[in-house]
């Protein structure tokens, strides 16, 4: 699936490496989580966890890559925010992009096209979104897919403050056409 720019796909073997090193950029990584980067190892790790999810669930994380040239840009995708107790029961939507596609739109284009496929093919209700209260070229994407904030809080596990935005279905399909 995809977009006439983007496609979103599974993930493969050869993904490991391009992921790995997003994951290791720290400017990439300042906002997410405690705001550490991420070992090649913890990358592999992940990217297992994400595809036992989706046999699970039936929905997940895409590797996004760029229909062009077959460029691995990054992820976008749904999960659990099980590190943000409060707001389960929840699926989140979230996205990571490698330093060099920030500002090309590729984030709220590949978004928009997972918003789709979780509320079309996985049939969600509410997506929520969360990120960190300074990261504001996130919230310019959340705000651009329709999302509204919800609340402010803190993750439990590191104390950083985030920003939780959310859309429904019904919301979705009002800005989208359906």
């Amino acid at each position: 699936m995809g977009t006439e720019r983007l496609v979103l796909r599974r993930w493969r073997e050869e993904d490991l490496e391009p992921l790995a090193a997003i994951d290791g950029d720290p400017e990439v990584m300042r906002f997410i989580g405690d705001g550490s980067v991420r070992t090649r190892e913890q990358t592999e790790a992940g990217l297992a966890r994400v595809e036992r999810e989706w046999d699970e669930r039936g929905f997940g994380i895409f590797a996004v890559e760029l229909r062009e040239t077959g460029e691995l840009t990054g992820w976008v995708g749904m999960s659990i925010p099980v590190y943000l107790p409060e707001v389960l029961p929840a699926v989140e939507i979230g996205w990571r992009l490698g330093r060099h596609f920030w500002g090309r739109g590729i984030a709220t284009e590949a978004a928009g096209e997972a918003l789709r496929f979780g509320f079309t093919e996985a049939g969600l209700d509410r997506i929520i979104s969360v990120c960190h209260v300074d990261h504001h070229a996130s919230a310019r994407v959340m705000t651009k897919l329709g999302m509204r904030q919800e609340r402010e809080t803190v993750v439990p596990a590191h104390g950083r403050p985030v920003r939780v935005l959310a859309i429904t279905r019904s919301e979705f399909d009002a800005i989208h056409d359906g």
